[in-house]
């Protein structure tokens, strides 16, 4: 599950990591405009109003679906930008993570398998628009990062290997609120499964 955490000195202060347990919730993240919102709200905090429009929504759908989000603890209210009635919302920092698929129900394992295949998608489509716009980005056009590898593990080195990746995160995250002038955000994912060889596939 990606972390939405912020940073206070050279290496970010880390949240607890918090198991989102509600199918609901996944499904909430799952709707494929709030997919959109997300992607819009980690470049900062919006409005109803300025969401709309970032979207070309009503204003009525955007503070329809900031509300939902809030209520499940994914947003919040940045009171001291406010005028008027006018809310604004931010992302709210959180290490959250999905139970493991031995501790998921029926419906969490559908609410993750949709919520996977949509996180992938919009991933890609970000990936098609920096190559369509790559020969325009200067020197960041080498800021492409690609690498493929495998790991021999035992079952018990595997969470380790992912807190370790976590935790790299952390130590590289700049402080959200006042980047250099001169930085971009990096869209990072990892994937990891085990390999399944022709005989386990059965097809």
């Amino acid at each position: 599950m990606k972390d939405e955490g912020t940073a206070g000195g050279p290496e970010a202060s880390r949240p607890i990591a918090e198991e989102i347990t509600d199918p609901r919730q996944v499904r909430l993240l799952a709707h494929p405009l709030r997919q959109r919102i997300a992607e819009v709200m980690r470049r900062g905090p919006v409005s109803s109003t300025t969401l709309a429009r970032a979207l070309g929504q009503s204003t009525g759908a955007t503070s329809y679906h900031l509300r939902q989000l809030a209520k499940h603890g994914f947003v919040e209210e940045v009171p001291e930008l406010g005028r008027g009635r006018e809310r604004w919302w931010r992302v709210k920092p959180a290490d959250r993570r999905l139970p493991r698929y031995s501790e998921q129900t029926p419906p969490m394992r559908a609410a993750v398998e949709e919520l996977t295949r949509l996180e992938f998608a919009n991933e890609l489509e970000q990936l098609e628009r920096f190559q369509r716009a790559r020969e325009d980005l200067g020197p960041w056009a080498d800021a492409l990062l690609f690498s493929f590898s495998t790991l021999t593990l035992p079952l018990e080195r595997v969470r380790p290997f992912f807190e370790d990746y976590i935790a790299l995160l952390y130590r590289y995250k700049a402080d959200d609120g006042d980047p250099p002038p001169d930085a971009r955000t990096l869209v990072v994912r990892l994937l990891a499964f085990p390999e399944i060889t022709e005989e386990e596939d059965g097809t």
